[in-house]
């Protein structure tokens, strides 16, 4: 996504570390870069809103629950793997569709 315009903070950087501006992860020196080009980019700004959005609804429906640190290992760590652009590896996929679902199936 890119509103086409030249910006000092590109498009796909501000995308790319949306989350980590979200959670309060970054340094204030890119926090700051990241609202100036807010200021400057229409598509990124609705951008941020949807997932700032999001992020409260979740945290109303789900912010009660303590969530166990090897489960958050795993989902990190996931995640770190997709954003190099390395596979999930294909044990982990097939061991999570053999788990019994939520309704006791």
């Amino acid at each position: 996504m890119s509103c086409g315009e030249p910006h000092e903070t590109d498009c796909s950087e501000v995308l790319d570390h949306l989350y980590e501006f979200l959670d309060h992860e970054m340094p204030d020196s890119d926090c700051t870069k990241f609202e100036v080009h807010f200021e400057e980019c229409s598509p990124c700004l609705e951008k941020y809103g949807l997932e700032q959005a999001v992020k409260k609804l979740v945290k109303r429906c789900c912010g009660h629950d303590d969530v166990p640190s090897d489960l958050r290992s795993k989902v990190m760590g996931r995640i770190d793997l997709i954003r190099s652009g390395q596979a999930v590896p294909e044990q982990d996929v097939v061991a999570e569709s053999q788990l019994p679902s939520a309704a006791g199936e």
